[in-house]
């Protein structure tokens, strides 16, 4: 049975948002979870970062939101950061797409934090 995404968002001061993303991120859900992740953010938000561990699958309209996400944040003086828990079935088709090169990327939401102040 297909899992939809759900984010649960937590924060970690005044500045840092985490955003952890349950489920799936396809063509079919990318756009209202980038207008969910662009929400939790205010203009005191330092970092954005999205917890990848939950995610169970991620297509090219979740990779392409990535990228965008990285470039919306950066105009604006804030930065994208990713978990992607080593052994993820997500590491390899981020890893093709360039995704993990351009954007910082952690195996730990600790490595995250402390990378994203």
């Amino acid at each position: 049975m297909r899992q939809l995404a759900r984010i649960v968002p937590e924060t970690h001061g005044d500045d840092v948002v985490v955003a952890r993303i349950e489920g799936e991120i396809d063509l079919s859900n990318a756009q209202p979870v980038g207008n969910r992740l662009r929400e939790l953010l205010t203009n005191r938000s330092a970092a954005l970062i999205v917890d990848l561990g939950p995610t169970t699958y991620l297509d090219s309209s979740g990779v392409a939101l990535m990228f965008a996400l990285f470039d919306e944040l950066r105009r604006r003086q804030q930065n994208l950061h990713l978990v992607v828990p080593e052994g993820s079935q997500l590491t390899r088709v981020l890893s093709i797409t360039g995704l993990t090169r351009a954007v910082p990327t952690h195996a730990t939401l600790d490595g995250a934090l402390r990378g994203a102040r």
